[in-house]
């Protein structure tokens, strides 16, 4: 099928009138957004590393350790959609520096008193306060960067999640097994609380957070406007309105459900991981704990390779002219799908490289959905809305951590032996991946759904706007 081409359609917010790209401070504020992010899967994946310890110390089934892990995302969706609202309101520099500090107090519990009720507790404060990383650290990497170089930083931000497991799993690994699994989460603490001080020197708002002006207003105020006349010539120094759309309007239309479908499958590949995979490694394939997290490295390397090379290809494809929807939307599909049937197909591989490259598309393949699914959404919803709608997204497509994690447990109790339970955890999550998928790839139409909402300045019915895509 060709790849059909249009006329890119770029937010207002980054016309001819935007203000200057600050290249430097820009990418100081997208490292340390990145180290924000490796921070954040860090702390999400510990307990999956010091799992099986954590088990057979205080003697806790597969379920009951399924319903710690789950226990995450018990807050993780509905703070992730206050704060989204929130951050209307409130600087991203404050937003981030809170989470982290939060993340900090969250390892606490665990040390005071090894149980299960605390190591609830203290995932239900971490989840709670890592609910908006994604979505609102992205909303202030968005505010440094120009439509057109959002790409790379994006693709950098999430590949935080990559090299935050690409890290932690030796370090934390080395760590439980040389001082204990205490020490992992007492070592987590100190780190957070090290980011959360830097940023809240160096972590200003960028100047790409301006709303977008109203279409039909030229953004120099007008005739009759209520900034009257000021400075030489009488030119008027009105304010152009913001577009504002009803939320249901912008959460229905089929670029925002598409990539709500793509994140949701992503993510239950992700909540697998972190909750199950080494744990599947150790008593599955009988690795050494060293072994579990080489190989979870290595598939936390496979996805960072993926993340830089996929964004930063979107972004030139726009810029040449290619629609959004090939150009960002039907990679999300198609990497969902790809990796759904590698899931599918896991526990029926014979062991060796082929298991090992079969495991790395399951549980890595998928990763570009992340920094894609908030390009795609960032086209589709007035400035000012951004970060609320990135809320809603990143709620919506995250449940499976609040799912996955105790089905599994659950199967694991309930099947024949735990090998038959891991593979109809394995089927599952594949069935899940497929539909989400199949779903992303048919519904994501930037450009379409861009044009359908007014977002261009004449709106959907544009003079010379580039054509619709064929339905």
């Amino acid at each position: 099928m060709a790849i059909p081409h249009t006329s890119p359609l770029p937010p207002l917010e980054d016309s001819p009138a935007s203000p200057e790209f600050d290249r430097r401070r820009a990418w100081l504020i997208t490292a340390m957004i990145v180290t924000f992010m490796l921070i954040n899967y860090a702390d999400k994946s510990v307990l999956g590393l010091a799992a099986v310890p954590i088990m057979d110390e205080l003697d806790i089934s597969n379920s009951t350790y399924g319903l710690i892990s789950s226990s995450f995302s018990i807050l993780f969706s509905l703070s992730g959609l206050v704060v989204g609202f929130v951050s209307a309101r409130v600087s991203s520099r404050a937003l981030l520096f809170t989470m982290a500090l939060l993340w900090a107090v969250a390892q606490l519990p665990v040390l005071v008193v090894a149980a299960v009720p605390t190591l609830i507790a203290g995932r239900v404060l971490l989840g709670a306060a890592e609910g908006p990383a994604a979505s609102m650290s992205m909303h202030a990497l968005y505010k440094w960067f120009p439509y057109d170089r959002r790409g790379l930083p994006s693709a950098l931000q999430i590949s935080g999640a990559a090299l935050g497991t690409l890290v932690a799993a030796p370090v934390v690994t080395w760590l439980i097994t040389a001082f204990g699994w205490r020490s992992a989460f007492a070592a987590l603490a100190v780190t957070s609380l090290t980011w959360s001080l830097i940023w809240w020197r160096v972590g200003h708002d960028g100047p790409f957070g301006q709303s977008r002006p109203h279409p039909g207003d030229s953004g120099t105020g007008g005739s009759g406007g209520s900034g009257g006349s000021g400075g030489s010539g009488g030119t008027s120094t009105a304010q152009p309105r913001e577009l504002r759309l009803p939320y249901r309007k912008l959460l229905l239309n089929g670029t925002v459900l598409g990539s709500i479908a793509g994140a949701f499958g992503a993510s239950w590949a992700l909540a697998l991981s972190h909750a199950w995979l080494p744990a599947y490694f150790r008593t599955q394939l009988d690795m050494t704990p060293g072994g579990a997290a080489t190989v979870i490295s290595g598939i936390s390397a496979f996805s960072f390779v993926l993340l830089l090379a996929v964004s930063p290809f979107a972004d030139a494809l726009n810029r040449r002219g290619v629609s959004s929807r090939w150009a960002t939307g039907a990679p999300q599909g198609i990497a969902v799908v790809v990796a759904g049937l590698a899931m599918a197909s896991l526990s029926f591989v014979g062991d060796g490289w082929l298991q090992v490259l079969v495991i790395g598309v399951a549980f890595g393949g998928h990763a570009i959905v992340f920094p894609l699914h908030y390009m795609t959404t960032a086209a589709v919803v007035p400035t000012h809305q951004r970060g609320a709608l990135f809320g809603i997204v990143a709620a919506t497509g995250t449940l499976p951590g609040l799912i996955a994690p105790v089905l599994t447990g659950h199967l694991l109790d309930t099947a024949d032996s735990q090998s038959a339970g891991y593979t109809a955890s394995f089927l599952l999550a594949a069935a899940v991946m497929l539909l989400s998928g199949l779903t992303a790839l048919l519904y994501i139409r930037p450009d379409r759904d861009a044009r359908r909402l007014g977002l261009t300045p004449d709106g959907p019915a544009q003079a010379g706007a580039s054509k619709p895509l064929a339905q």
